[in-house]
């Protein structure tokens, strides 16, 4: 028997449990098949034939074809002692246990009568037996020969020494006699070698079931002579020493007028061997989870496991006896069949992925392996088919598949699947010279958001303008997230560039909408780079980078926006990239300085405070004012870095005025993203600690838009505040902010913005403004300082309307380091 090597097809071969079990059936089939002398057909509890192989056709005089659905009663019935047969059935069912061997004579179907020796052992699932399999070794002529040498008289020791049958003469327990075949089969090379032993010095300490061996001879010869014979199976040992079956028929006579028994051994290995392999091969058949068939050498249906029904939702009881190529497994597609079998002619074996139909019409996806099963004489006696319904390895592969192309926050395709798409869509607008768009996203200042908000609300924000992006295109274009907040958007087989700007401006009015989100309102917008195949690039590197340069050149003029790419964008964003790299050197080489700017009292002249002010000593460029570097800084994420600097400089600087006997208060200005940072009452705690200056002398100002911007800024604000610091609303007036939100702010003084002061000589209108600054901030018990006074008219008018502060060039004197020691006159 042999199993030609697999040949896969349909997708990558599975090995696991299942089709290890097909394997070990299908050699197991093939061996019970290879051997011709044991008979082999199972019944349900109905009594019903759900098996019959080739050798119970030959024996029993009826094909497979013929046996199978029909009852067992019908094919052969026990003679003379059926009641007994029954019993033995009901005791298999009953117990789930083997039922010992045993002879029976059967009368067939066709008349004739043909003695057997059976072994019935049950098949199921947790214990229930579900199936009898029966395996029955003909053993008609062999009685014949038994009874011809019982009544042979005279010639009876010579039929012994001739029989092929291991015989031996027992008499009280011991061996009197022995054929030349019992000495072959025990390995002895003279007869005295076995004469007085008794069949349990033959025989291993204990049976196989566990009983002893002495003890269970003894009780089988008292059964042999009260019933004048007795068929039963037995270990012995040979003359190695190695245990082998035996089926032993113990028969009473008496012999020369002493009481003897005639015993004959009959070596059954093979058999045992086979009932062995029977039982596993039932049990893997019954078990598995995997659909298993099994037809016949004309692929006629001889078995069908439960399995089959769970899987396909067919009936295995009425495909038994039909053709194999009716049901085709379930394949959907006849003509991959047609294949499939071709396949198994030539090679022996198919296995791979299918579509398959369940019995309710329902589509699965499949693996089918399929094996040819040959006898001895290289002749295929059987196929066997395993069906395994892979729908949820298939659902784990595609989730798997998603995971590793999709965003995991948003479920948008990420940057590899967009390569995939993008040089996809590259290779069709080749093809039919049309145009494709990309469009490079970035939120404005979504930092911010998550150093304020922190990183849960920053997900679902971004989870928003995920879905938003995706309403905003059609369902042939592509949107992906890159990283972060930065998404891009593929627009194919765009007519026009038009088309493109359409698209983008239709994103940027959906993100601009507000955003709930959980107890937050937010107001976001983004800045949009377009790059156009084949204008601005044939690959998809440049046509990337390209519309990255364009995002940028969007955010430099406003954000909020879209921006076409053009080559002059080149030189610029390289000198921002430079200008960037060039901050984040002085960051790590503290390029950076401070000045200071007197804070005067309006009614005395004296200088109250100092506000502190950075500049940047660049290395090329000079001393650069920080209108120059403050944007770069924030959009790259360095200010709350060069902001914690100012802050802890500044403090220490305010110490050594104070060491000096001058406390004057040192005014710090907070920058958006540090205002919005978590943690940011430590950090002042902490700059407070190590430079030791009483918080008293230290201000923080923020900005009116910035408080208006962040949800959060009264927690913040009353955090700072338990400090014991002053807090300041700078630039009062641009912001626009509720009133009813003022008088709830714990702030100590508004800055009004230099745009007032400056305009209210020429306009009426501003001057109000001022008049309105002032009286409302008394209102609340705020002082008040004036930026940018420049003038003595815009310093008298300031004082008629009740100014308490200012600060201006009208001191006298530029911005300038901080005051030395014992210098008043610089202060």
């Amino acid at each position: 028997m042999s199993i030609p090597p697999s040949s896969v097809g349909g997708s990558a071969r599975i090995d696991g449990p299942g089709y290890q079990a097909l394997d070990v059936i299908a050699h197991i089939v093939a061996a019970i098949e290879a051997t011709p002398m044991v008979a082999v057909h199972s019944v349900d509890r109905a009594g019903t034939v759900r098996f019959w192989n080739h050798t119970s056709a030959l024996l029993y005089g009826v094909a497979t074809a013929d046996a199978l659905g029909r009852p067992l009663e019908a094919l052969l019935r026990p003679v003379g002692r059926a009641g007994d047969y029954e019993a033995a059935l009901a005791r298999v069912w009953r117990t789930g246990q083997p039922a010992a061997a045993r002879d029976w004579c059967m009368r067939l179907a066709d008349g004739r009568s043909v003695w057997i020796y059976s072994t019935m052992f049950p098949v199921g699932r947790a214990g229930v037996p579900e199936q009898i399999f029966c395996m029955d070794v003909d053993i008609t002529a062999r009685k014949a020969e038994e009874n011809a040498q019982l009544s042979a008289g005279a010639n009876f020791r010579h039929l012994v020494e001739r029989s092929g049958d291991a015989i031996v003469l027992l008499r009280r327990g011991r061996i009197a006699d022995a054929n030349p075949a019992a000495l072959a089969l025990f390995g002895c090379a003279r007869k005295d070698e076995l004469l007085r032993r008794t069949l349990a010095q033959l025989s291993p300490p204990q049976q196989a079931d566990g009983a002893p061996s002495a003890a269970a001879a003894r009780i089988r010869a008292r059964l042999a002579r009260a019933q004048g014979n007795l068929r039963f199976d037995w270990r012995y040992l040979n003359g190695a020493g190695q245990p082998f079956w035996a089926e032993v028929l113990m028969t009473f006579a008496t012999l020369d007028r002493q009481p003897t028994f005639y015993t004959v051994i009959r070596d059954i290995s093979a058999r045992k061997e086979a009932e062995q392999a029977l039982c596993l091969a039932a049990q893997v058949f019954e078990n598995s989870r995997d659909a298993i068939v099994l037809t016949d050498g004309q692929q006629v249906i001889a078995a069908v496991n439960r399995a089959y029904r769970d899987v396909t939702g067919y009936d295995g009881a009425r495909m038994l006896g039909q053709p194999l190529g009716g049901h085709r497994c379930g394949i959907e597609d006849e003509a991959q069949y047609q294949r499939i079998v071709a396949a198994v002619g030539e090679s022996g074996h198919w296995q791979g992925e299918v579509w398959a139909l369940r019995a309710n019409g329902q589509r699965y996806p499949a693996w089918l392996a399929l094996t040819a099963i040959r006898d001895a004489r290289q002749q295929v006696s059987n196929y066997m088919g395993m069906l395994s319904d892979i729908t949820e390895r298939k659902q784990a592969e595609d989730r798997t598949r998603h995971l590793a192309e999709h965003d995991f926050l948003t479920g948008l395709p990420n940057r590899a699947l967009l390569l995939d798409r993008l040089n996809l869509a590259l290779t069709a607008a080749r093809r039919h010279h049309s145009k494709l768009a990309i469009l490079f996203l970035d939120l404005d200042r979504f930092k911010h958001i998550n150093d304020a908000l922190g990183h849960h609300v920053g997900d679902l924000l971004l989870r928003e303008v995920a879905a938003r992006l995706v309403r905003c295109v059609r369902a042939v274009d592509t949107v992906s997230r890159q990283g972060g907040d930065e998404f891009l958007i593929v627009l194919t087989d765009i007519g026009a560039v038009d088309q493109a700007a359409h698209v983008a401006a239709t994103v940027l009015q959906s993100i601009a909408q507000q955003y709930v989100l959980e107890q937050h309102r937010l107001d976001v917008s983004t800045s949009i780079g377009i790059s156009i195949y084949p204008d601005d690039g044939a690959d998809v590197d440049t046509l990337v980078r390209h519309a990255d340069l364009a995002m940028y050149h969007a955010k430099e003029h406003g954000r909020n926006r879209y921006q076409f790419f053009n080559a002059e964008m080149n030189g610029q964003i390289t000198e921002r990239v430079r200008f960037e790299n060039d901050l984040r050197r002085a960051v790590a080489e503290r390029q950076f300085e401070l000045v200071f700017q007197p804070e005067l009292d309006l009614a005395t002249g004296q200088v109250l405070g100092m506000e502190a002010l950075v500049r940047w000593r660049h290395p090329e460029l000079g001393l650069l004012a920080p209108a120059r570097f403050i944007g770069v800084a924030e959009e790259c994420g360095l200010m709350v870095v060069i902001g914690t600097w100012v802050l802890q400089e500044a403090c220490r600087r305010a110490r050594g005025w104070h060491d000096e006997g001058r406390p004057l208060v040192v005014a710090v200005n907070l920058s958006p993203s540090q205002f919005m940072q978590r943690g940011l009452a430590d950090t002042v705690s902490e700059a407070l600690r190590a430079s030791a200056l009483p918080a008293s002398l230290l201000a923080l100002e923020i900005t009116e838009t910035t408080l208006m911007k962040d949800g959060g800024a009264m927690t913040m604000l009353q955090e700072l505040r338990t400090l014991g610091l002053s807090l300041v609303i700078d630039d009062f007036g641009t912001g626009y902010s509720r009133l009813g939100h003022l008088k709830d702010y714990p702030v100590d003084k508004l800055k009004i913005d230099r745009s007032f002061v400056n305009d209210f000589e020429h306009e009426p209108a501003e001057a109000a403004v001022v008049s309105a600054i002032i009286a409302l901030a008394h209102s609340l018990k705020m002082k008040v300082l004036a930026e940018g006074v420049e003038t003595e008219t815009q310093l008298r008018f300031l004082r008629e309307q009740g100014c308490d502060q200012y600060q201006g060039s009208y001191v006298r004197a530029e911005p300038g380091p901080a005051p030395a020691a014992g210098d008043g006159a610089a202060l």
